[in-house]
């Protein structure tokens, strides 16, 4: 008798196994309400079903969280768009879960029309981001796919017009800091000028040394830091220094207490007094001579769709003065 139970529940669990591979709604709770809907005439889905995520390869488990990104952004046509931006990541090269991970990282992209988004991702290949630097880009930063062409055109004719980077040299930056495309371009030249003239630093190696990941008080903080200890010299217009300054990627590119130990040779506590010290002095400075402008304006929207020659560093760069 107990065998002949154990026999019927096994060809039971065979039944609904088969059952659930054409039926995704018996896997996916959830699955019943939208196939309700898409059943519905009189009010049509604008959203993909779980069966159409299924289909693209996607789990119940993840269509499950698609829903989820889905709901925080129920506005801007999100659900309209969800289909083709999904489609959009898996041309792209993503796989399901790499898809997954990018949305639910930035859930605005479900906001961005068809056509926009593929525009977008155009410009940055003609930018020079090939496949595999984009995927990856996209990646570890997809608000720049929220990003309008018109921004990252500002941006790209900011760092070859006022910054006199090249070509190769913009699409590196944009590879390794994406985010750049939403930075206060005030702040921005600021920086640039900062590292190009206090520090003496070239287009070459603040690109190297990923300058525009760190924030300018990080990088005022260190050098000052190093300035004051002796340890760093502005070079002339020769370029010399009576020291040998350390190189920019030893300054900020590793943890701080690697840079006190093996840079700066100090401890953690002078460090937190000296930057203490410093914000107070940035403070007083910005009262006196106020916050840096933003120059969007000096850009026309005409310039932006004229082809730009590249400078190569032959003309030299103006610092700005001081209002």
């Amino acid at each position: 008798m107990a065998a002949v139970s154990l026999l019927q529940v096994l060809r039971w669990t065979v039944r609904a196994a088969a059952c659930s591979v054409r039926r995704p709604e018996l896997l996916c709770p959830s699955a019943s309400r939208s196939f309700s809907l898409d059943r519905a005439p009189e009010k049509p889905v604008t959203e993909p079903s779980l069966q159409s995520l299924v289909d693209m390869g996607f789990t119940c488990t993840q269509a499950e969280r698609i829903y989820e990104s889905l709901s925080k952004v129920r506005r801007g046509g999100a659900a309209k768009n969800a289909t083709s931006t999904l489609t959009a990541l898996i041309v792209l090269g993503f796989n399901p879960a790499s898809v997954l991970k990018v949305t639910e990282t930035c859930p605005q992209l479900y906001t961005v029309r068809e056509a926009q988004l593929q525009q977008r991702i155009d410009n940055l290949r003609k930018l020079g981001l090939v496949e595999g630097s984009l995927q990856r880009m996209v990646a570890h930063y997809p608000q720049i796919l929220t990003v309008t062409l018109k921004t990252v055109k500002i941006v790209v004719a900011f760092l070859r017009e006022k910054c006199l980077f090249t070509s190769q040299q913009v699409t590196n930056i944009l590879r390794d800091s994406p985010a750049i495309v939403l930075e206060d371009l005030g702040q921005l030249e600021y920086k640039f000028q900062y590292v190009y003239f206090r520090m003496g630093i070239k287009q070459a190696e603040m690109v190297k040394s990923k300058i525009f990941r760190c924030t300018l008080d990080e990088i005022r903080c260190r050098h000052c830091f190093l300035e004051r200890r002796g340890l760093y010299q502005t070079p002339d217009k020769k370029g010399q220094t009576l020291i040998i300054n350390p190189k920019l990627d030893s300054i900020l590119n590793v943890d701080q207490a690697t840079f006190l130990t093996a840079v700066a040779k100090a401890s953690a506590e002078e460090y937190e007094i000296f930057q203490r010290l410093m914000a107070r002095e940035w403070q007083g400075e910005e009262k006196e001579y106020g916050t840096v402008d933003n120059d969007t304006d000096d850009y026309t929207e005409e310039e932006e769709n004229e082809e730009e020659d590249e400078t190569g560093g032959k003309a030299a760069y103006r610092k700005r003065k001081k209002k």
